[in-house]
């Protein structure tokens, strides 16, 4: 059967959606997340104290979409594409703060557009059309690295994240850009040098999502919606090919939600969420100011979400 139906929408990782069928409910309901968008080297800057500015730029498609169990969800063919830009400023300072870590300030701001197809009319899941995501705002502490004889053995960094509901939502409509509703979402990253050219670095966050007093209509009659408790991680592993040039190595991350989604304060059963996706990646570092990074991701063990490949290109300037 051809494509007969198309739908564009907004968000980051395509989470912001709740889809009701005749089986019952099948709830992609998380804010947007950082799953793949940070990988090596995460423990610390770059190039020490100052501004930074990271351009992001990430292609995702997905060909199922999976229920509780892990299993393809029964959508005639549904072919799903996304494309996702998201700045990002951040300043480093040079002062200590508490403990010896030195504070600073991240500043996110998503655009995205994703098309998705199906081979039958609906009823379907519509879409809020495309523009800005939810802004996230994090202040932070950062530790210099710890030396050893040969150059660093570890540095990391927490930080204290907060999405805030700006990102354009319509209660009408399944898909959103914005979530409506705010999530804390702190994280600690740390970058442990196994040897002067061998490092392994991991980013482990925790997740609460606030009410969302306005939900979208695939909650039914629900007055309020609240999105379930998760944890999210992305670790890698990379060793440098060329030094102070090229490292080469493997990235993936993991998403496990914790709490059910609530409607109307009653628990949605079957509604959490899980995804594990891992791949090949690469930094290049241009200058000592200017670095590049390419991770690819190709999803597996996915439940309640879509399934598929992410490819994330991503520039990091510091001024």
């Amino acid at each position: 059967m051809g494509k007969m139906k198309k739908m564009k929408c907004t968000g980051i990782l395509l989470c912001a959606i709740s889809i009701l069928i005749p089986s019952g409910a099948l709830a992609y309901d998380l804010p947007s997340l950082n799953l793949g968008f940070t990988s090596f080297m995460d423990g610390g800057p770059p190039a020490g104290p100052g501004f930074y500015y990271t351009q992001y730029l990430q292609y995702y498609s997905a060909d199922q979409l999976n229920d509780k169990k892990g299993d393809e969800f029964p959508f005639p063919d549904p072919d799903l594409e996304a494309w996702v830009l998201l700045c990002q400023v951040i300043y480093q300072s040079d002062q200590e703060l508490l403990l010896g870590g030195k504070w600073g300030l991240n500043f996110m701001l998503p655009y995205a557009s994703l098309d998705m197809e199906y081979g039958a009319e609906g009823p379907f899941p519509s879409d809020n059309g495309a523009g800005f995501g939810d802004l996230l705002i994090g202040p932070f502490l950062q530790w210099d690295p710890v030396m050893g004889k040969n150059g660093p053995l570890f540095m990391h960094r927490i930080e204290l994240q907060m999405i805030f509901p700006t990102g354009k939502y319509d209660e009408n409509r399944e898909i959103n850009p914005g979530s409506n509703f705010f999530s804390f979402n702190p994280y600690w990253a740390g970058t442990f040098f196994i040897t002067p050219r061998w490092t392994t670095s991991a980013r482990i966050h925790y997740l609460w999502n606030g009410e969302n007093d306005d939900p979208n209509r695939g909650f039914g009659d629900a007055d309020d919606s609240q999105a379930g408790q998760a944890v999210h991680l992305n670790f890698t592993s990379a060793y440098e090919v060329i030094p102070k040039v090229l490292r080469v190595g493997v990235n993936a991350y993991y998403l496990k939600q914790l709490t059910d989604t609530e409607a109307g304060g009653k628990d949605i059963s079957g509604s959490k969420e899980q995804v594990l996706g891992i791949g090949p990646g690469l930094l290049w570092h241009m200058h000592p100011d200017r670095h590049l990074f390419f991770n690819a991701y190709f999803e597996t063990e996915a439940e309640n979400r879509p399934e598929g490949a992410r490819f994330n290109l991503r520039y990091v300037h510091h001024f």
